[in-house]
């Protein structure tokens, strides 16, 4: 009897194991989610060219991906990625439009910066693969297609000091900034050392935009004193920072990062 129950048992516990075995799922083929988003790109030898002709303006898409910028002789001089595409292509082409005959377009339909890199880097094998070489335009040290970094300028005052009886009211002074320059961030600290993360989020999305802006830093009290509570009535808007396009308000650091990553910062600024 118990050579029975012992046999039972054994058999029990081979099928338990050959259940548990076959229920287990390989984690060998488990992607991380920038590899599968990438694995769904179109190589560049499967996507469409689209003429750069001034005829063809506006069939560049803005969505986020990346691209390949061809010369007149079908050569790729530059593959790069971007949050909008139209905007960066049309930037190449006001800079050396001798070099902007066609370009290619991959889209990444959920644009992680990771897997934006990981697009770049996709095009960037197959190119080397099929070349031997990296475009012209990706070579270290070409500064052809990238801006250059906007020169630091100082952050305005608006007031000779807070011991200096105004002539003008402090809010009509404000008006007058916001009106008579494009665009103007009311910022915590000063553009090249903000006081807090909302406003060099700001700042840092200005900046790459290559936008010629005016900042204002709402904590210096002994320039522009009284300054926050005023900004706040003139704008109805109680957090900083705040920035102003052709005078009128676009938001804060949330709405400015939300337009930046949906492309349509780029054409606003325009």
């Amino acid at each position: 009897m118990r050579t029975l129950e012992k046999e039972l048992l054994e058999a029990k516990t081979v099928t338990l194991m050959r259940c548990n075995i076959s229920s287990i799922t390989p984690i060998t083929n488990v992607k991380p989610r920038s590899l599968s988003i990438v694995s769904a790109l179109k190589k560049i030898s499967e996507a469409d060219s689209i003429s750069l002709s001034p005829e063809n303006d506006g069939s560049v898409t803005s969505d986020c991906g990346v691209y390949a910028v061809y010369d007149s002789n079908g050569q790729v001089q530059f593959i790069g990625l971007s949050r909008n595409i139209a905007a960066s292509v049309d930037l190449h082409r006001k800079k050396v439009p001798e070099l902007c005959s066609s370009v290619k377009v991959g889209v990444v339909d959920e644009p992680s910066k990771e897997s934006l890199t990981q697009a770049w880097k996709s095009w960037m094998e197959e190119h080397i693969a099929a070349t031997g070489k990296v475009p012209p335009g990706n070579e270290t040290g070409n500064t052809t297609w990238f801006r250059p970094p906007p020169q630091k300028k100082p952050d305005l005052r608006l007031t000779p000091g807070r011991h200096v009886q105004l002539i003008v009211p402090l809010e009509q002074l404000i008006d007058r900034l916001v009106k008579e320059n494009k665009v103007v961030a009311f910022i915590k600290g000063s553009r090249s050392a903000p006081a807090c993360g909302f406003s060099q989020r700001v700042v840092g999305i200005l900046e790459s935009q290559g936008v010629d802006y005016e900042s204002v830093d709402v904590l210096d009290e002994e320039y522009n004193s009284g300054l926050r509570e005023k900004l706040k009535s003139y704008s109805n808007w109680p957090t900083f920072p705040q920035v102003f396009v052709n005078g009128e308000l676009v938001g804060g650091c949330d709405i400015l990062t939300s337009m930046y990553e949906q492309g349509e910062l780029a054409n606003l600024l325009k």
